[in-house]
């Protein structure tokens, strides 16, 4: 099994679909009330999909989405200087990932992070998992 994607909600499609763009992500479905992207592939994964929907409302709660960079910290210094604000990082974690975290513009919580092979294969990983 493998996690096609992830949609969120966003109250406006077109500042979302510009933001999420800004982000480096590539439009590939467009309509008035939906738009999904390709996560650019980095040279160790095939891309994923990312998606949002338009709702009247959006509460955002906990929950966290994480887009994965191999150039984090020139990415985001990229992003700070085209005016992305950052809630934090990036900066690095005690289980070995480095992070940046940001908000969408309907207060979605996002990750921008490098994990390298700590991603899948930690020092604590789960003995004789697959």
């Amino acid at each position: 099994m493998n996690l096609n994607q992830v949609t969120v909600e966003v109250t406006d499609i077109d500042r979302s679909r510009a933001f999420y763009e800004q982000l480096g992500l590539i439009l590939i479905v467009s309509s008035g009330h939906y738009a999904r992207f390709v996560c650019p592939a980095s040279p160790i994964r095939s891309p994923a999909t990312f998606s949002i929907h338009a709702a009247d409302a959006v509460t955002p709660g906990g929950t966290g989405v994480y887009f994965e960079c191999h150039d984090l910290d020139d990415r985001v210094a990229a992003l700070k200087a085209a005016g992305v604000v950052f809630d934090s990082g990036p900066e690095d974690q005690r289980w070995l990932w480095r992070e940046a975290w940001l908000r969408d513009p309907d207060g979605n919580r996002l990750c921008l992070y490098f994990a390298g092979e700590a991603r899948i294969d930690p020092p604590w990983r789960v003995p004789g998992s697959a």
